[in-house]
């Protein structure tokens, strides 16, 4: 069956899952009857968004996906509609990043309710990814950083918190918070901001104002070197200050 085969065949699932849906509204309910028929709508929005997903409609894999999501809910079945935000997220990378967002931060909510941090924090981490590098917001991915780090503390992973501070700290830096970028780099027990360039110490690193001939013998990666640049800019601003 090639990609158009399958997306009809999607397309008609999602059909039957809403006249599930509108039937279990009518006398079934009164029975008791809609509990199955939400069910049953449920594997159908499942199975479409699969399809969905073989024919790489994301956006259509995505609404699929949430659709179940909330009929799980609906049933108060939280952790099958987790499970489906997750899926409907994932779908939703490849096309609508913010959308991906709302249906993670969706599952987040699931998970935290159910006292789930750990898993809360992964999804955390997932977010501050999309905003690196799909949204390009820096400063929302400090605070999914952040978020995470701190649900991670709570639940004793103190190295998976670790490595959510270290993010923290390289983009408060970017950002020019160099304090904060210190702060965290202090807390996490590295002896002082500098000793995270062992370099440093040496006469000729010492000298900032050198970063191209330094750069020429010892390539930096795209983070120091923007680092060094700001503190080759800043001891110039201040010589020109004395003088």
């Amino acid at each position: 069956m090639d990609n158009s085969g399958k997306e009809k065949e999607a397309l008609t699932l999602m059909t039957e899952a809403d006249k599930k849906m509108k039937s279990s509204r009518g006398f079934g309910t009164l029975f008791g009857g809609s509990s199955r028929k939400y069910e049953e709508a449920c594997d159908m929005y499942v199975r479409a968004a699969n399809m969905f997903k073989m024919a790489k409609n994301w956006s259509a894999a995505g609404n699929a996906f949430s659709q179940a999501a909330h009929l799980h809910l609906q049933m108060d079945n939280k952790l099958d509609g987790a499970i489906n935000f997750l899926d409907a997220g994932n779908a939703f990378k490849k096309a609508d990043p913010q959308e991906a967002i709302n249906c993670l931060n969706q599952a987040i909510d699931i998970y935290t309710d159910m006292g789930r941090f750990t898993i809360a924090a992964k999804h955390h981490i997932s977010i501050a990814e999309i905003y690196e590098s799909e949204l390009l917001d820096v400063d929302k991915a400090i605070c999914h950083y952040e978020q995470a780090a701190d649900y991670y503390k709570g639940e004793e992973s103190k190295s998976a918190a670790n490595k959510c501070l270290l993010k923290v700290a390289t983009y408060t830096a970017q950002l020019e918070q160099y304090q904060k970028a210190i702060d965290i780099y202090e807390q996490l027990s590295v002896q002082r901001y500098e000793d995270m360039f062992p370099a440093f110490s040496d006469a000729r690193e010492c000298k900032l104002v050198k970063v191209k001939d330094f750069d020429s013998i010892s390539r930096l990666d795209q983070w120091n070197t923007t680092m060094l640049l700001r503190i080759k800019k800043q001891i110039q601003d201040d010589e020109s200050d004395l003088r």
